[in-house]
């Protein structure tokens, strides 16, 4: 068992495919964990192990690969780089205490690396950055370190040097704060001499980081301007403040396959990332609501936050991080979320997919507890002495909807069931019963995402599920004043039928639901009579004239008619209205409605044309424009949410992936009468 003091959790964020499940294989295979390192391409990571991750060659969840090395606890998460599945960096960056930002030599700074960035940002987390992939082809460290110095300012502080060879391909590294050179000969690492060349940049990043340290305290201050060197525990500590109080960003850098720089990198993560204690900043919620920080306590009352959910064939995990105290089987926490008492199951440490049982977990570790059904991921399970509920994690609002149903009738239920299980280990999306259209709804942040969710259903739940686009729910409504004449006759052997009413239909702007009113006047229609004729426009006024809409803000008024002393009763009359109805919309001038909503896209300035141009293509109309000060604008619209359907892919599409929207509804408007045709031919062929 590990102390506080002794554990890092550090979670490794990046653009998809810049090597951070690599970066992860290399670290456990450098400290023993694993005999052999696995590739993506063979599907053999410890990390990506999920048969969706596999067949896809991408990570969708975020992995656990914990390593020990010098007596330290590393916790790696691996989380994805996919932005549809940003859900599960969410998650992770909730139990990181510390970030590496993964960015490939390659690649440089992509989309993925500033997104990353911005959520370490939001979150003020400590981080380094790791420059991957420096043997490959193609891989230029030099200009790579440059843009990031570019972007983010001197506070990009190198703490490892490459060495070269002739052809420029990276062969070995320096520790620039040690002045030691290391080449890896057959997966092992072999200390050689600084070349020449190199010293004089080595003594320069040197004095750079001494100048960085200098700036931590007072007391090093005035010792740098005083000539003193720095002890090397002095030069730890600073830079090891630095990171903490964000004056500075480390990188390294290395290759995953041979790994090279992997030992070096733990070094750094030890020396110079925070522990639990100094780590993440959490606030909590009082029983009596208030908002107090939570801080962590190894010698505090138990408390952990269910940070993921996975559930496999052997049974459900809760992924938890301890924040104060330690936990044990059978140990008994209150669920701030419920109020009920639970009590905890077997404990688990986990590489991956492999879990192995342990008696306790300590205060700032990362284990999973078996089989607690009524834990979900976000909920905080503390002692009953000091029940305090920390903040849940801030998932992305899903963006791209489609409709999901089942490929065979009838298995509507498991389709159901399914989803609702997958939804346990992936809060990000949403399922909602349209009961207007008739359509179970599924909401993602992309089409990746919900691919996957119906590649699960098939391999897991044995259920196959289509997916088509979301129908809209249009409206009709009446434009003109029109009486209209219904009656319903028929004669049988025996009593007859017998309903005759003249209704009078006009519309109502400001009100949508049904108006029903009457005036007859010499009793021409009984009284008892009255909730049959309403009850027969209710039902009409499901199905409009135009594409059987339910039509809206209409008023309808029974101002005569005439009956059967015996043949008439409520069924006659509710027939007759119905056949008023159909009589009269034709002539009332319908018109279709369709659900307008409120949209706002922020966007990098440089793409506010296309995002303009595109939204004019949509019918939208734009209402504002707000900086948000870091280079960026967000758009405010209001455009036809039927309009909509693929924005998500398209916005990405068009902005890079940089762009990111919310749309609300807002509001019901009248359809212009070129687009109303397709609208209603559509319609008629869903019949």
């Amino acid at each position: 068992m590990f102390t506080a003091n002794a554990i890092r959790n550090i979670v490794l964020l990046g653009h998809s495919g810049s090597g951070k499940t690599a970066l992860a294989e290399s670290l456990l295979y450098m400290t023993g964990a694993i005999d052999r390192i696995g590739r993506n391409a063979d599907g053999n990571t410890v990390c990506d192990y999920d048969p969706e991750e596999i067949k896809r060659n991408i990570s969708i969840s975020t992995a656990v690969a914990p390593v020990i090395y010098h007596n330290t606890r590393i916790n790696v998460l691996d989380a994805p780089g996919g932005f549809d599945f940003s859900g599960a960096v969410m998650e992770a960056l909730r139990a990181a205490d510390a970030a590496i930002l993964v960015c490939s030599a390659k690649d440089g700074i992509t989309v993925g690396f500033e997104k990353a960035w911005k959520y370490c940002e939001q979150r003020n987390m400590p981080r380094m950055i790791y420059i991957s992939k420096v043997d490959e082809d193609n891989a230029d460290y030099n200009a790579t370190f440059e843009s990031l110095r570019a972007r983010y300012g001197n506070r990009i502080a190198p703490v490892v040097v490459p060495i070269w060879d002739a052809h420029k391909r990276v062969t070995g590294i320096i520790d620039v704060l040690n002045k030691r050179a290391y080449e890896m000969h057959n997966l092992k690492r072999v200390e050689i001499d600084v070349p020449e060349d190199k010293t004089s940049v080595v003594e320069e990043f040197n004095d750079a980081l001494k100048e960085s340290v200098a700036e931590t305290s007072e007391e090093l201050m005035e010792k740098f301007f005083g000539g003193e060197d720095f002890t090397y525990a002095e030069m730890i500590h600073g830079l090891h403040t630095g990171v903490l109080e964000h004056t500075m960003y480390p990188v390294l850098c290395g290759s995953a396959v041979t790994c090279l720089g992997s030992l070096m990198l733990m070094d750094h993560i030890i020396d110079l990332l925070p522990n639990p204690i100094e780590g993440n900043y959490h606030k909590a919620t009082t029983a009596d609501g208030k908002t107090e920080e939570f801080v962590v306590s190894p010698g505090g009352v138990p408390s952990a936050f269910v940070w993921k959910t996975s559930s496999d064939q052997y049974g459900k995990y809760s992924y938890v991080k301890v924040l104060s105290g330690s936990i044990t089987p059978d140990t008994v926490l209150v669920n701030a979320r419920t109020g009920e008492t639970e009590k905890l199951g077997r404990l688990y440490t986990v590489c991956g997919k492999k879990a192995t049982e342990v008696k306790e977990l300590s205060c700032g570790d990362i284990g999973a507890i078996g089989k607690m059904d009524k834990v979900k991921t976000g909920d905080t399970l503390c002692d009953p002495r000091k029940v305090v509920m920390l903040k849940g994690i801030p998932y992305a609002e899903p963006c791209y909807s489609v409709a999901i149903a089942p490929k065979v009738r009838g298995q509507e239920e498991k389709v159901a069931s399914g989803l609702l299980r997958l939804n346990e280990e992936d809060p990000s999306f949403r399922v909602v019963n349209n009961a207007e259209t008739h359509q179970l709804v599924l909401s993602g942040a992309g089409d990746q995402q919900l691919d996957v969710i119906v590649s699960k259903l098939k391999s897991r739940f044995g259920v196959e599920a289509v997916l088509s686009p979301a129908k809209i729910p249009y409206r009709e409504r009446i434009k003109t004043k029109v009486e209209a004449h219904g009656r319903h006759k028929k004669q049988t052997g025996g009593s007859g039928q017998f309903g005759d009413v003249w209704i009078r239909f006009e519309p109502q702007d400001e009100q949508d639901d049904l108006i029903f009113a009457e005036e007859v006047f010499g009793g021409s229609v009984p009284r008892n009579f009255y909730p049959a004729v309403e009850k027969g426009i209710q039902e009409a006024v499901l199905k409009g004239p135009l594409a059987g809409y339910p039509m809206v803000g209409l008023k309808a008024t029974l101002y005569d008619g005439s009956y059967h002393p015996v043949d008439s009763n409520e069924l006659s009359f509710k027939l007759a209205a119905i056949l008023a109805f159909k009589e009269a919309m034709p002539k009332c001038n319908p018109t279709l409605l369709e659900p307008v909503g409120s949209l706002k896209v922020n966007i990098p300035d440089s793409y506010m044309g296309d995002v303009i141009g595109d939204l004019n293509k949509r019918r939208g109309r734009v209402m504002g424009m707000n900086p948000d000060g870091e280079g960026g604008t967000t758009v405010e619209a209001e455009v036809p949410i039927g309009e909509m359907s693929s924005y998500a892919i398209d916005l990405r599409a068009m902005t890079q992936a940089r762009g990111s929207f919310t749309l609300t509804f807002e509001r019901y408007e009248e359809v212009p009468k070129g687009n109303q045709a397709k609208i209603i031919a559509d319609a008629k062929a869903d019949e």
